[in-house]
């Protein structure tokens, strides 16, 4: 569910749902030692405005490869410790796109713990 904020009111809201990667990712031996699944939900909040296409052209709206491009350019980099780090992380790089004003964002780690179906952390930012 996505907390209410007015700047919301006149947005599209994009979406990239259960990204899977293997993530190098968390504090624990077992999770120091071999890269984990790990998926990823991003929503991304865009001006309404200036990201409905006058024709039917991808260059006209934000796509969703920039999207992939971020998660796994970011998951490429190397280890990460904590999920919240990655978030934020995350976070940032979306926002640093001019059209982006706003993004809630997820991760979960699926094969942590055999009791529950994952261990995650969500976030959402927006521009100030």
């Amino acid at each position: 569910m996505t907390p209410f904020n007015p700047l919301l009111k006149a947005c599209r809201r994009l979406f990239v749902k259960d990204l899977e990667v293997m993530a190098s990712i968390g504090i624990h031996d077992f999770e120091l030692a071999t890269p984990q699944r790990l998926l990823i939900d991003v929503d991304l909040y865009v001006d309404l405005k200036s990201t409905s296409p006058s024709s039917d052209d991808i260059r006209q709206v934000v796509d969703y490869d920039f999207i992939r491009h971020v998660v796994l350019s970011r998951i490429a980099k190397g280890h990460i410790h904590l999920q919240e780090t990655l978030c934020d992380e995350l976070a940032s790089e979306l926002l640093a796109n001019p059209q982006v004003l706003a993004v809630q964002l997820s991760t979960r780690k699926p094969d942590v713990y055999p009791d529950c179906a994952a261990v995650g952390v969500e976030i959402f930012r927006a521009r100030t």
